[in-house]
């Protein structure tokens, strides 16, 4: 009986710990959207432009820090070489630019799933020391989740 309870009472704690912040896969989560208009500067270290929109955000921990993922959505097909630059770190907020190469010639604009373009970057703990929110910024908004 006391066997039983000891059981439960630890699937009971262990699952409670599950959306704490003891929990490393819980590091960043609660990905909001910001309506924004972003006047965008090219500079010649990185003359691509920013994407339209972000339209997903995830930061996936693993062994020794977190993989930065978000979705970008150009509006057309054949947008590549896509970045996560890095253009402000303060106190506890990290913001990326999310940055692509327009294509060379005209395309179709096609559905939005053929348009749909993946840019990462891997941040170490030493990166991510004192980060609470990361920002992907586009044209049209930006996306943050929050520790």
């Amino acid at each position: 009986m006391a066997f039983r309870l000891l059981i439960t009472l630890t699937v009971i704690l262990g699952l409670s710990a599950c959306s704490t912040r003891l929990n490393p896969f819980n590091w960043f989560g609660n990905e909001r959207e910001e309506r924004i208009e972003v006047v965008d500067v090219i500079t010649i270290d990185d003359p691509r432009p920013l994407v339209s929109q972000v339209i997903s955000l995830n930061v996936d921990p693993h062994p020794g820090g977190a993989i930065v993922r978000a979705i970008g959505l150009p509006p057309r097909q054949g947008y590549w070489s896509a970045d996560l630059v890095e253009v402000e770190r303060t106190e506890g907020r990290l913001v990326f630019d999310f940055r692509v190469f327009e294509p060379p010639t005209a395309t179709r604009q096609g559905t939005q799933r053929s348009r749909e373009i993946l840019a990462g970057t891997e941040l170490s703990n030493q990166d991510l020391e004192g980060i609470r929110t990361i920002i992907v910024q586009a044209q049209s908004n930006r996306r943050s989740v929050n520790r």
